[in-house]
């Protein structure tokens, strides 16, 4: 047996606590349906700690991926990571990211959403921007949105503001899917396009 049609993917797209907050959700949900993708369950939810430690990985490389990724801004913007963090270790500065992530997702309701579509991991991707919204490009959930940064986040000791999570793979995207209890809400139908 072949592999799905690529119409069939899902993905998982979240709005944080900020979309949220700043009356996004409509907007966020319009981008992902302008492009040609169909929202196929939807739902609001207050995440525990607990729920959003799962969500995240927990893997070494991840978690010190996140503290390169610090390290690399505090070298763009010219801020010593020893007198910030107090190390310039990344596997040090990683967790400490990680931590920020759980405590800003758990502090306000998110939405979740299951995508599907062409590509929808990619595409859903495409439409968020990156995670950075500085480097964001404009037409982008977090280009034309988010005026924050990775150097101001890390400053206040907090996640980046940037309204959205999309999964990165297809194999996150089902990870997601699952841990979030989406599959059983997910409905099946035609958009009048297709």
């Amino acid at each position: 047996m072949g592999k799905a049609h690529p119409k069939e993917e899902m993905t998982f797209l979240m709005i944080k606590p900020d979309g949220v907050q700043r009356g996004l959700i409509g907007e966020i949900i319009t981008r992902v349906e302008r492009a040609g993708l169909k929202v196929v369950a939807i739902e609001m939810y207050q995440a525990t700690k607990e729920e959003m430690d799962k969500h995240y990985p927990k893997e070494e490389a991840w978690i010190t991926r996140l503290g390169h990724k610090s390290l690399a801004t505090y070298e763009k913007y010219g801020y010593d990571p020893i007198e910030e963090m107090g190390t310039a270790k990344a596997e040090e500065i990683g967790p400490h990211v990680r931590r920020w992530l759980i405590d800003y997702m758990s502090s306000g309701p998110i939405v979740k959403i299951v995508v599907q579509g062409v590509h929808a991991v990619d595409m859903v991707r495409k439409i968020r921007g990156n995670t950075q919204p500085v480097l964001s490009e404009m037409g982008t959930i977090t280009g034309d949105f988010s005026a924050d940064s990775a150097a101001a986040a890390n400053k206040d000791k907090r996640a980046i503001y940037n309204l959205a999570h999309a999964s990165e793979t297809p194999e996150e995207a089902a990870h997601e899917i699952e841990h979030w209890d989406m599959k059983k809400k997910i409905h099946k139908y035609k958009r009048m396009d297709e």
